[in-house]
């Protein structure tokens, strides 16, 4: 019984030094891990690679050496003059402006082969010489195509052949949150590429000092700073979707702080077009002024939530006038894309020309109506006012200027005298008197000395007409039209409360 025991033994172990045997044999059936392999050894280690992590670090290493080559640097020179010193003038009376030369620069984009360049207009803006350098360190000097201010965009061109033009991409099929590469010559370091995600889309930044200026910028957290300007924006299959242009600052150093923001390519390859066909932009416009759509608003016009934008006003034969578009209505759509903030309306616009049309979708009390608009320039839209049969001056009667306080919104009104209506360009209407700060009021932009002419859409000539209507909307909402000194009219919603 041992002796079999003993066998039994004896045989276990023969076969497992045998097992163990192949198991670190070179027969390559078990593969050492990284942690097996021993320093010293001539056997390199098996790396395990994850293939989506390597196609995901792929796609930006291709888009930076397919793009990279069409990224050109600007240096520019221009004149610029200094103030002397009103203490100076006696020693220089006849030079009030000393000119100077001032060296700057930025980045652009090459958009044919034939040596046409896309950049900011704040890059080339004044400049007296425009030099271009590629990546492959040739130096070209430059002419100016052709710059829009409204847009911040501008085309050069350089007497080039074969060079490598980048693809302009659809930036309304741009999403938050997708990957992109900024791509230029920032802080003069040329051919710099870094990488981030769309933060978000349709900011209005306020930052082209112009009423038609055109701002509907993407922002992007990938590192854009001073000399990016001009340079690419692109996603991860190499399109070129935006124009990178403005960068957030602390104020103090101009330099990256967070977020980057740039021009979306549909809008630049419209004006591009534009100026290198005619060296301006024949730009279309709808002819209102636009405000957004808030929730007092929606409430006081019937609609089931915010949305749209709210027409204030028509320029006189404007676009808008000969369309039968009129104050307070909503535009919704414009040729089927719905508009929810001022600049998406006014970005699409601008890419169109004057002499194309556009339909709108508007919503007109409780109703939703279609509208057909030929655009017009904005030389079109420009009218002398028409001279009017002189009347014999009457007689102006004087009312009593009696005032009325809704303290439970925030606001003062008093009754106006025909002289007092007469400045303010009104046949009739209320002056506000009095708003109080953060009050109900305030929030929606009621100001003292803006006189309130229309409220639930009909004329007010007085404050009992006024409280009769605000009391008969206890738990709602009214719209109120109101004008400016200027006879600027804006629309508001304000929410009454019971």
């Amino acid at each position: 019984m041992k002796s079999k025991n003993l066998l039994k033994a004896s045989a276990l172990l023969i076969i497992g030094v045998v097992f163990g045997a192949i198991l670190v044999s070179n027969f390559g059936w078990v593969r050492p891990s990284l942690a097996d392999v021993q320093i010293g050894t001539n056997q390199p280690p098996v790396q395990q690679v994850d293939p989506n992590a390597q196609a995901f670090n792929d796609a930006f290493v291709n888009v930076a050496e397919k793009v990279t080559p069409s990224i050109v640097q600007i240096t520019t020179v221009s004149e610029v003059k200094n103030r002397i010193p009103d203490e100076f003038h006696f020693f220089f009376p006849f030079r009030d402006d000393v000119p100077r030369n001032q060296q700057g620069g930025g980045s652009g984009v090459i958009i044919s082969e034939d040596g046409y360049i896309l950049t900011n207009n704040h890059v080339v803006e004044d400049a007296v010489q425009v030099t271009v350098g590629l990546l492959d360190r040739r130096e070209f000097e430059a002419k100016v195509v052709g710059t829009d201010p409204l847009t911040d965009l501008a085309v050069i061109k350089i007497d080039a052949e074969d060079l490598p033009a980048a693809y302009l991409g659809n930036s309304d099929e741009l999403k938050v949150g997708q990957w992109v590469m900024a791509i230029g010559n920032p802080l003069a370091l040329a051919s710099t590429v870094t990488a981030g995600i769309v933060s978000a889309k349709g900011r209005n930044l306020g930052i082209i000092a112009d009423s038609y200026r055109v701002e509907n910028f993407i922002q992007t957290d990938a590192a854009i700073n001073p000399g990016n300007s001009g340079g690419a924006l692109v996603d991860l299959n190499g399109a070129v979707v935006g124009i990178n242009s403005a960068i957030a600052t602390n104020g103090m150093t101009k330099s990256y702080i967070g977020y980057g923001f740039a021009i979306p390519s549909n809008l630049a390859k419209s004006v591009s077009e534009d100026l290198i066909a005619n060296g301006k932009v024949t730009r279309g416009y709808i002819g209102v002024s636009i405000s957004p759509v808030d929730d007092a608003i929606a409430k006081a016009v019937g609609l089931d939530k915010p949305k749209g934008v709210l027409i204030q006003s028509i320029v006189e034969d404007g676009s808008a006038a000969d369309a039968d578009i009129k104050p307070m209505d909503i535009i919704i759509k414009v040729d089927d894309r719905e508009v929810n903030q001022p600049n998406e309306l006014q970005s699409y616009v601008a890419s169109k020309r004057a002499g194309e049309k556009v339909v709108l979708t508007l919503f007109r009390d409780g109703d939703m109506i279609t509208r057909t608009v030929t655009l017009k320039s904005k030389d079109g839209e420009e009218t002398v006012a028409s001279s009017k049969e002189t009347k014999e001056p009457e007689e102006k009667k004087e009312v009593e200027k009696k005032e009325i306080s809704f303290d439970e919104i925030g606001f003062s009104v008093r009754n106006m005298s025909e002289s007092e209506l007469e400045s303010y360009k009104a046949d009739a209407g209320v002056l506000i008197t009095k708003v109080e700060p953060y009050s109900k009021a305030f929030n929606q932009r009621l100001r003292a000395t803006l006189v309130i002419v229309e409220a639930d859409k009909n004329k007010i000539s007085s404050v009992s007409e006024l409280e009769d209507i605000i009391n008969d909307k206890k738990g709602s909402a009214v719209l109120l039209k109101m004008v400016d000194k200027n006879g600027n009219s804006q629309f508001v919603g304000l929410e009454i409360p019971n």
